[in-house]
């Protein structure tokens, strides 16, 4: 069975963070749906407008085996929709990783899911997530944190290296010449 990535959207999502780590997971043929909260279309910060493949609602996320949630200012949209700490709280109690980058670490923090974890996240939270570490990437357990757009490379191989492997994430990095 092929893996599967569940990708959550919705307007104001980060472009870099979505598509970054979506194309390089694609790239390592991990089957990647990106799944919206609302509408089909959403628009990101920067106004690039990105179609969902399916809707969040009705999806089984039991058939997934890893959940992303890209940062932005939308991640305040997705905290107060509350089914993305919900849906990290399942992945999370079913032993699957959870991916977050920039401020989705602050959904993490919502599921509960970062008590005594290392992770990372933009320097805009670190009000609120004051124990945020200064590094790109971050894994503990099934926990990957990133800090943000910068990092999107760097958060994306790593996704694709925790799901197909270290040599899939080596080969991907040299067909892009990253």
């Amino acid at each position: 069975m092929k893996t599967r990535v569940l990708c959550l959207l919705t307007d104001g999502f980060e472009e870099i963070e979505l598509v970054t780590p979506v194309d390089l997971l694609r790239r390592a043929g991990i089957e990647v749906v990106i799944a919206s909260l609302h509408r089909k279309t959403a628009v990101g910060r920067g106004g690039i407008r990105v179609e969902a493949d399916v809707s969040l609602a009705g999806l089984n996320p039991g058939t997934f085996d890893l959940l992303f949630i890209p940062g932005g200012p939308g991640v305040g949209d997705l905290r107060k929709d509350g089914r993305a700490a919900t849906l990290a709280r399942e992945f999370a109690a079913a032993g699957k990783p959870v991916a977050a980058i920039c401020a989705a670490p602050l959904v993490l923090m919502d599921a509960g899911l970062l008590a005594g974890k290392r992770f990372t996240a933009h320097q805009s939270v670190a009000g609120t997530l004051d124990r945020a570490l200064d590094e790109r990437v971050v894994q503990d357990g099934n926990l990957i944190t990133s800090q943000g757009a910068g990092t999107a490379m760097d958060f994306g191989l790593a996704l694709v290296a925790r799901l197909a492997g270290e040599s899939a994430a080596d080969q991907v990095a040299a067909d892009i010449m990253a």
